[in-house]
């Protein structure tokens, strides 16, 4: 009851540099019903983020890629600094985003976000801005008095008025329920089976570029 504001960050040079190679490893070694397993306790735990009943700001630096830009959709407001790069870079593993995918369209909507949605391609703080994911934008040294700038007003604010308006606008939202967040984990179940993958994850392990790469 004390909270008044959370603070979602990285440790390190990046926010979040999208997934841990030992994990890949372990993935692609897993039969379905692991990586179900896996992908339904990624979908609880920005599920948890998202319906957090405080405020949620996320303070990023270095690269934000894959999951990291989930990370960012669920929070109510993201400072991030100039020189932070982003990404969904799951297509050029011959995957998709699938998990983040529900929280990232709600974020950016349909339109905006089929110009990064599925290209791989990384971008800078302006795009980040411009498609909605971020909410203010500083250079690395002022990042950490931005945040502190962002939480100032909530200490202001009623804790359970806040709460009560961050329910609120999650209803009047996208629809984010069980029924949905299932469908995107089969589909990323059904993805991990494909050659595509199993190739892309193989260069990846590898240090090589994927068969399909046009040089």
């Amino acid at each position: 009851a004390g909270v008044r504001v959370v603070v979602l960050a990285g440790e390190g040079r990046s926010f979040c540099a999208g997934g841990d190679l030992e994990w890949m490893r372990a993935q692609f070694a897993a039969d379905r019903a692991g990586r179900i397993a896996e992908a339904r306790r990624l979908a609880g735990m920005l599920q948890a983020l998202n319906t957090l009943p405080k405020p949620l700001i996320g303070r990023v630096q270095g690269a934000a890629y894959g999951g990291g830009v989930g990370l960012m959709a669920v929070c109510d407001a993201v400072v991030a600094s100039t020189d932070a790069r982003f990404g969904l870079t799951e297509t050029r593993l011959g995957l998709i985003p699938a998990t983040i995918s529900p929280y990232v369209l709600a974020r950016v909507g349909e339109g905006r976000a089929r110009a990064v949605f599925f290209s791989g391609a990384t971008f800078g703080c302006d795009a980040a801005r411009a498609l909605g994911l971020v909410w203010r934008a500083v250079v690395p040294e002022a990042l950490d008095a931005a945040v502190e700038a962002e939480i100032a007003p909530y200490l202001a604010a009623a804790p359970a008025a806040v709460a009560a308006a961050k329910r609120l606008a999650r209803a009047l939202g996208p629809r984010i329920d069980e029924e949905v967040i299932e469908a995107t984990i089969a589909r990323l179940a059904d993805t991990w089976e494909t050659p595509e993958a199993r190739e892309g994850i193989t260069a990846f392990l590898d240090r090589r570029q994927a068969a399909w790469v046009v040089r």
